[in-house]
Order: C-alpha cells, then sequence, then structure tokens
C-alpha cells in the first residue's frame, strides 16, 4: 500500500455522475494506492503515519506539527494509477493494483482509522472507482510518498 501526501490550503472532490462533493480547508489529501495482497497491517501503519505526519509549519517557521496538531482536515482519494507499471511500452500496467474486491474493505479501513485517529468531521473522502475531479491547492509545495512495504 502507498500514499502521496499533499498539504494542502484546501481541497475538493467532485463526481458529477453522482451529484457528489466534498471540501476540505487546511489539512492533507491523501491519494491512496492499495496492492494485491496489502493487508490491514498496511492500513493501520499509513492512516496512523498519515494522521502523525509533521508537515505542518511551528512558530518557528520548522515542519514539526501534525494534522492532529493544527486540528486539520483529511480528503481520502482512492488511486489505482499508484501502481501503474509503465517500464514497458508507453501504456501503463495495472496489475499490481488490487482488485476492487481486495482493495474496497482495505479503502473503507482506512478511512475509518483515519477518522477514529482525527474525528468523525475531520475526514472526507472521494467514492472508490468513480471518475472524480480532484481541486487540490498544495501548500509549499509539500509532498510526501510512503509505502507500508518500505518501513
Amino acid at each position: 500500500m502507498k500514499v502521496v501526501v499533499q498539504r494542502v490550503s484546501e481541497a475538493g472532490v467532485y463526481i458529477q455522475e453522482e451529484n457528489y462533493s466534498a471540501e476540505i480547508s487546511k489539512g492533507i489529501v491523501i491519494l491512496l494506492g492499495i496492492k494485491t495482497g496489502d493487508k490491514e497491517d498496511d492500513v493501520i501503519f499509513l492512516a496512523d503515519k498519515c494522521s502523525n505526519l509533521r508537515i505542518f509549519e511551528d512558530e518557528n517557521e520548522k515542519m514539526n506539527l501534525s494534522l492532529k496538531d493544527i486540528n486539520g482536515e483529511a480528503l481520502i482519494i482512492s488511486q489505482f494509477t499508484l501502481y501503474g507499471n509503465a517500464q514497458r511500452g508507453n501504456r501503463p500496467s495495472f496489475t499490481e493494483a488490487a482488485r476492487p474486491e481486495e482493495a474496497i474493505p482495505l479503502y473503507e479501513k482506512f478511512i475509518s482509522r483515519m477518522k477514529e485517529n482525527l474525528g468523525q468531521d475531520k475526514v472526507k473522502s472521494g467514492i472508490f472507482g468513480a471518475m472524480m475531479l480532484v481541486k487540490i491547492f498544495n501548500d509549499g509545495p509539500v509532498t510526501i510518498l510512503i509505502d507500508s512495504k518500505s518501513g
């Protein structure tokens, strides 16, 4: 399982076909990729890491505060393309990405764990498998990549 975490001043996700939108102010956008074979341990590791990642500036302008510390919000977007492999040819292969029947329960557990960590009202999400428009105002810019299998 891997995430791309972006510190944002604001962000939103919009799904026209579903008449759905979710927006956050200061916080993080988490692009979440789930790989075949990922487990609940990966969910817990990454959700806890994202909740406690110190990427917000303190009074000395040092990245020393977490999302919890600033009472920020999180927007979680499923993104199977994080497991796209374009080493051969020009069209990426997505064979490493988990199929929906495996990925959806892990995606939902990730959202639940983030809500446990931050509070129900602090976590928003897209809709798994939907074609989404995502608005991201990256603050910094600050972008962090984390893979649950690297540590």
